[in-house]
Order: structure tokens, then C-alpha cells, then sequence
């Protein structure tokens, strides 16, 4: 992590810059100055934040997101990064992130914040995008065909289009974004689902200074789901300026901490992340007595399953829903037009505490498949400092319209290293009940690991 700016305190802050004229810095009646520790009032006392907020506290939450006194989240003007719990925590004490009902302790994830499904979904006609001039809702109204109840679980069907209204809301101050990401497990069942805004181009992107509603589309490809109030299918980060390292700055960072285990890794545009098919890691999701076919490469979802309850951790068995992928002499899988495959990364993957990761295509020409719907890594992954050794990234492929043939050690995709603005309170893995730290091939939290 840079060093702190001279000037910065504790929290490295520097020359602050409110988000929003809440205040003058030269107010006269706050004699001429505003310590800083008074302006990070919100970030120097995350607990008692996030205890209002988790409704733990003694104010109720509409409360607490206007609570009298608190002054608003600031940044020193040459400030950029993702911005980590503790200050995801001070933007909803300022309000902006607004809940409909009460934060959960574990929603505030190191560097995003779970997204809340709310208390009905919409079956639509197709996916939209509102564009710049009209709202979700009234593109709901245009073409829902039927409403859905949540609150007491439903089952959202394959091939359908569902939107949903989340349970948090945004008023963001001008030089705070967002980006959206599907969470890790929602990826892995297959469940195509994005965030949307009103008047916007494009899905899962949250505009500077964006005030209004969220909406979550989902999809389920391959298993039906069963969903209900405050089910979690989405994380949402927010952004100060570009955070982004460069390629030359990637390669230091890589140079210091070996990103990935292997030395003649491709650092240009990111790391690039290449398909295990050799079986050089192992699964705990193996069948039994498999050992005679090749070792387990991956897995290809099944048709006409079951249905899956989003809530359920470790309550089905694998081969009602996957078959296994054995390797091959040649090291390659051809993969089937309209199939999902779960497959791994042959490079062990880590992100240091003071960054943040996401895997983005390795090239967007190359159409014949998509790959990791899910793509944010969090500070820590993998990493040391977290209890990890490095933690394989695994794909979830979708091929398109023609089958392809993937060979080992064949790039999928990259890894893009961003800033963290500070250290997160707490690391992916360090007592989050963090379901991916130190994984290998592996399925879902919802499926059992084989005897």
C-alpha cells in the first residue's frame, strides 16, 4: 500500500473534500477549521455505525441514516480506490445507501455490500435496459406479466426473466460510483442476474451522485431457484475515482507479492488467468471410486434438476445436479453449444489486504464462450495474511452458439488489481464465514462434499 501523504492522520485522509456541500470548511461559526477526526466521525467509529445500522443500537435505521450531527464521508482530493467496510458502513450512516428495512450484521462485506431482494418479483416479457429518459418501474409496468410474492419463498423457473426491487435504495454524492457483481455462489448455480438502475445504458454500473432505486434481473440458466425476501444474488461496490492499477504498477505490485504462483505469468492488461484440464488440484466434490476414469477436471451441469433453495447451505448431493469432467490424455474439453460447465484456474490466485481483484473477459472478440459471471475477488483472497496459500479461481462457462475446444493452460480471462482507499477492517476469510478461502475445483456452498 502507498505510503500515507504528508498530512494524512490515522485514517489516511488528507485535504478533505466533503461528497456533498453538507458544510463550508471555512464556516465561521466552526471557527475556520473542521478537525479531521471530527469530519470522519462516521469512519472513526465503525462499530458503533455498524451496530446503528444492524439495528443493534438504540436508534432505529431511518434514524441513523440522518442521525442528527454525523457529518458526511470526505476523501483528500487525490484520493482514489474501492472504498472498504468501515466507509461503506459511513455511507449509510450519511445516507447514502438507504435500506427499506434493517442491515443485517453480515451484509457489509471487506469491499462491497450484499444486495437484499425485496418482497416481490416480477415475471417481464424480456430483459431491457430503461435507457436515459424512463425509469425501471415503468418499463416494469410495460412489460411485466405476472407479479410474485417473496416474502415466503418462490421459485424463480428457468429461461424466465424476473425483476425485482431491492430492499436498498442509493443517494450517492457526485464523486462516488458503483459497479455490481453477481455473489460468488449465485454464479456457480447459474443464475444470470444484474443490477439496474433507472435511466441507464448499461446493466450492473452505478452513475456518480445516482439517487433512486435498485432493481435486480435474474435469470436462472440451468437450476430452478427458490428465492424469497432478502435472499442475496448480488454485491454492490462503490468506487472514488479510478482506482485501476496500471500495467506498470500491476507489475510491481506483482514483482512484491507474486499475484499469481506462476513466475512467467502475462502481466499487461491484468493478470491473465488460464483453464486447468491436467487435474492438478484437487475437489472435495469427486464421486467415489472415480479414481480409474482420470482425475475430476470440472463439471457440467445437469438438465431437468431439481430445484435449489439459495438459503440452503450443504443440502444436496452432487450427482443429483452435476456430472464430473475427467481429464483427458489430450488436456482438452470440448464444450457442448448452451451447456455450463464449473472449471478452475490453473494459476493459485491472491489479493493482498490493500487491494481489490476482478476477472473481466481476456478478450471481448472472443465470443464462443463467457466466463466467471461472478467476477469480484476480495481484499485478502487467497492471501497470507488471511489464512490462504493462494486460492484457484474457478470459472463458471457458458459456451455460445458452436462448441469449442478449450485446452489446458489456454487463457479465459484477467485479473484487474484496483486500490483499496484503506485497509478493510476485516480480510475475505478472517472470521467472514468466507465459503471460497483457499479453494480448489470447487461447487457452491449449497452441494455436500463427497465422503
Amino acid at each position: 500500500m502507498a505510503a500515507k501523504p504528508a498530512g494524512s492522520n490515522d485514517h489516511g485522509i488528507t485535504s478533505p473534500v466533503a461528497l456533498r456541500p453538507a458544510f463550508r470548511q471555512d464556516d465561521p461559526e466552526l471557527g475556520g477549521k473542521i478537525s479531521s477526526a471530527l469530519q470522519l466521525h462516521a469512519i472513526s467509529q465503525p462499530h458503533s455505525v455498524a451496530a446503528e445500522l444492524h439495528g443493534t443500537g438504540s436508534l432505529p435505521v431511518a434514524r441513523v441514516l440522518k442521525r442528527e450531527g454525523a457529518l458526511p464521508l470526505v476523501f483528500g482530493i487525490d484520493q482514489t480506490g474501492i472504498l472498504p467496510d468501515r466507509m461503506i458502513a459511513a455511507l449509510a450512516g450519511d445516507g447514502a445507501i438507504v435500506p427499506g428495512q434493517k442491515f443485517q450484521p453480515d451484509q457489509i462485506q471487506p469491499a462491497s455490500l450484499d444486495l437484499r431482494l425485496g418482497e416481490v418479483a416480477y415475471r417481464v416479457r424480456a430483459s431491457f435496459l430503461p435507457g436515459p429518459e424512463t425509469t425501471v418501474a415503468e418499463r416494469i409496468e410495460q412489460l411485466k406479466l405476472h407479479e410474485i410474492i417473496l416474502s415466503h419463498g418462490a421459485v424463480l423457473e428457468t429461461g424466465c426473466v424476473y425483476i425485482v426491487p431491492l430492499i436498498e435504495s442509493l443517494a450517492l454524492p457526485d464523486n462516488v460510483a458503483g459497479a455490481a457483481n453477481p455473489k460468488s455462489s449465485t454464479g456457480r448455480l447459474d443464475v444470470f442476474t444484474r443490477v439496474i438502475a433507472d435511466k441507464t445504458r448499461g446493466f450492473d454500473r452505478i452513475k456518480p451522485g445516482y439517487h433512486g432505486p435498485l432493481y435486480a434481473e435474474i435469470s436462472p440458466r440451468t437450476f430452478p431457484v427458490l428465492v424469497r425476501t432478502g435472499s442475496r444474488l448480488s454485491q454492490l461496490r462503490f468506487r472514488h475515482g479510478h482506482a485501476q492499477l496500471d500495467s506498470d504498477a500491476l507489475r510491481t505490485l506483482h514483482a512484491r507479492e507474486a499475484l499469481v504462483d506462476d513466475p512467467r505469468a502475462d502481466v499487461s492488461e491484468g493478470i491473465a488467468v488460464s483453464v486447468d484440464l491436467s487435474a492438478s488440484i484437487p475437489s472435495l466434490f469427486t464421486p467415489a471410486g472415480a479414481t480409474g476414469r482420470g482425475a475430476t477436471v470440472g463439471f457440467r451441469a445437469k438438465h431437468h434438476t431439481g430445484l435449489i433453495d439459495i438459503e440452503r447451505r450443504a443440502a444436496y448431493d452432487v450427482g443429483d445436479f452435476w456430472e464430473p469432467i475427467y481429464s483427458r490424455s489430450d488436456r482438452s474439453l470440448i464444450l457442448d453449444p448452451d451447456e455450463f460447465y464449473i472449471l478452475a484456474s490453473k494459476e493459485a490466485v491472491q489479493v493482498p489486504p490493500d487491494y481489490a481483484a476482478e476477472m473481466v473477459p481476456f478478450d471481448p472478440l472472443v465470443g464462443e464462450f463467457r466466463v466467471h459471471y461472478a467476477g469480484f475477488f476480495d481484499p485478502g483472497f487467497g492471501h497470507v495474511a488471511a489464512g490462504g496459500r493462494g486460492a484457484r479461481a474457478v470459472l463458471e462457462v457458458r459456451s455460445r452458439e458452436v462448441p469449442f475446444i478449450l485446452e489446458h493452460g489456454q487463457i479465459v480471462g484477467r485479473l484487474i488489481y484496483e486500490s483499496m482507499l484503506q485497509r478493510p477492517n476485516t480480510l475475505y476469510g478472517d472470521g467472514l464465514g468466507s465459503n471460497y478461502q483457499a479453494q480448489g475445483l470447487k461447487l457452491s456452498k449449497h452441494f455436500r462434499a463427497q465422503p
